[in-house]
């Protein structure tokens, strides 16, 4: 019988609430089927069944545990995630409570090398990055899933085996009373980097592990530090080694350093160990004799794995359970975003008959080809940060000693920062439109640029759960070709949203659903555009086509693409 941890867990700045197991099930009637359920009650499960709602599909939300995760985890969350947050309706909510940076510093041997700086200008409605303790996120998530009649979550339940068959899925699920069965038409695996799913299901992550294990320490200290990201080679208390240190929200710092090879995690988390290193590390940023509290500490070593495919039958994996990235570039939880976004749209069209068949295909296929560029790209970081041989430490050190002096290697200390993946080589681009006689704007493939309409108003600030073409426009009605063709496809079920982008007049435009005021001609330029050019953008906001001058039969034609019909 499953007994979840039924006590709040303890922290200094988080107040854990323990949520009522759900126990109905048990000894019910007859078999429950549901259209979807989602394994997992993590940032990205969460995410996944906020999205789905936005498309009116209910979802099941299966967690193991009564209370949201233990400890700072995933902290750093990039400027895309908050954009897919904003879609979920908790964006503000996480900018109001982190904070905001965009500057890191790596330093060796106590003297600074290099310092990045992530861009940043007027049309960022997010900063780069937001640092903000993961139970935090999924306090606003749960409040949120709470708040959704079309999402019901289910706390202290454990899946504990799955069978497959034909169109459903069938789920055997332990309580703190008994167990029940749940059948799913559909079933995610966002159940984390020790996915039950995955193990049920028999399936291996492939890639590489890396030999060199941290220590995550979150303290409460004030220290009179900015909040700019750390990174510390080669310190005198810990030679040969790394440390990372992140402010976070009410007064606690994340302290990572590098272990050595012969240690245990025991020995490694005992208490006398904690303090001598953190008292080292403190020492080393100005402070003496210093005063703090330990809040949660754990020990995790970096990997770079993702299965082969993310679809089995009835389940999808997604987040952790798809893949485990290192930590390095804040990859983790900011992928596991995307892949769920990805994902969203693409199953509600399925589950609503709208999609052709690739369409849920394409989940796989985009987020697979996004994982493994970030582990190759990742791996050059987490081999510069631990280095996997005795080849790959000798080539770090010399970078390490050369960056005293010279100037030129100094970007080698780059951490390559997660960054919104480009569907580029998508099955679902449109073959046939006019995307490589653009010289800028989003190209096929990449997300929209969140542009600044106004003082207090964006680009994403128009957008929801739909296809959406921006057409720019001069005049006073859409094209009625475009008009019909939109008017067909949305008879045919199809999520189609038109607006028009014009600088020369104020009030509605026939044949669009929406107006964007660019009197100034900014979004015009930024997108390369001119009167009768378009955009077409899928529910994820990624580009899918662009036109210099669009008609309804090459509208139409790129839909069918998008639709997954090719």
């Amino acid at each position: 019988m499953h007994t979840p941890l039924a006590e709040p867990r303890r922290s200094i700045y988080f107040d854990y609430q323990v949520y009522p197991a759900h126990t109905a099930s048990v000894n019910a009637a007859q078999v429950e089927r549901r259209p979807v359920v989602i394994v997992g009650a993590g940032p990205i499960g969460l995410t996944t069944a906020l999205d789905l709602a936005r498309y009116g599909i209910p979802s099941i939300v299966l967690e193991a545990e009564r209370q949201v995760s233990e400890g700072s985890r995933a902290i750093v969350f990039t400027r895309r995630s908050l954009e897919i947050l904003q879609q979920v309706g908790v964006a503000e909510q996480v900018t109001a409570a982190g904070l905001g940076w965009r500057f890191g510093n790596s330093f060796y041997r106590n003297q600074r090398v290099f310092r990045m700086e992530a861009p940043h200008d007027a049309d960022d409605r997010f900063p780069p990055m937001t640092n903000l303790q993961q139970p935090c996120l999924e306090q606003f998530l749960v409040d949120a899933c709470q708040a959704n009649p079309l999402i019901e979550l289910r706390w202290g339940n454990k899946v504990t085996a799955l069978v497959q068959a034909g169109d459903y899925a069938t789920l055997d699920i332990d309580t703190p009373v008994g167990d029940y069965r749940l059948e799913a038409n559909w079933v995610i695996a966002a159940d984390g980097a020790r996915s039950a799913i995955r193990g049920l299901l028999g399936l291996q992550l492939e890639g590489a592990a890396y030999e060199g294990r941290f220590v995550i320490a979150d303290i409460k200290i004030e220290l009179d530090l900015p909040t700019e990201r750390l990174a510390y080679f080669d310190p005198n208390w810990n030679p040969g080694n790394t440390v990372l240190m992140h402010r976070e929200p009410g007064n606690i710092w994340r302290i990572d350093y590098q272990l050595p090879r012969d240690e245990t995690p025991e020995q490694a988390l005992s208490a006398d160990s904690l303090r001598e290193r953190i008292n080292a590390q403190l020492a080393i940023v100005g402070v003496q004799n210093p005063q703090w509290e330990l809040d949660w500490c754990s020990v995790y070593s970096a990997r770079a794995l993702t299965l082969p495919k993310y679809i089995h039958d009835r389940v999808i994996f997604t987040g952790d359970a798809a893949h485990l990235l290192p930590i390095f570039g804040v990859r983790g939880a900011n992928t596991g975003f995307q892949d769920c976004h990805d994902l969203g749209w693409k199953l509600a069209l399925t589950i609503k008959g709208v999609a052709g068949p690739g369409l849920l295909a394409s989940y796989s296929a985009e987020r697979v080809g996004a994982a493994r560029e970030i582990i190759a790209e990742a791996g050059k970081s987490t081999r510069f940060m631990t280095p996997p041989t005795p080849g790959h430490c000798l080539v770090r050190d010399a970078v390490l000693s050369l960056s005293l002096t010279q100037e030129f290697v100094r970007p080698l200390y780059h951490w390559r920062t997660s960054r919104p993946h480009d569907y580029v080589d998508s099955a679902l681009n449109c073959k046939g439109d006019d995307n490589g006689l653009y010289t800028s704007g989003p190209h096929q493939g990449a997300p929209l640029l969140n542009i600044r309409l106004g003082d207090d108003q964006f680009l994403f600030d128009c957008l929801g759960a739909s296809f959406y073409l921006l057409y720019f426009t001069d005049a006073n009605e859409v094209p009625g070709d475009i008009q019909a063709q939109v008017q067909a496809l949305r008879e045919q079920g199809v999520p189609l949203q038109v607006l028009a982008v014009t600088g020369n007049r104020q009030g509605a435009i026939s044949g669009a659903d929406g107006v964007i005021d660019d009197h100034s001609g900014h979004l015009r330029s930024k997108y390369g555009a001119r009167a009768g050019s378009a955009y077409l953008v899928r529910p994820d906001q990624h580009v899918c086509a662009r036109w210099q001058q669009l008609g309804g039969q090459a509208l139409r034609a790129a839909i069918v693409t998008a639709l997954g019909n090719e």
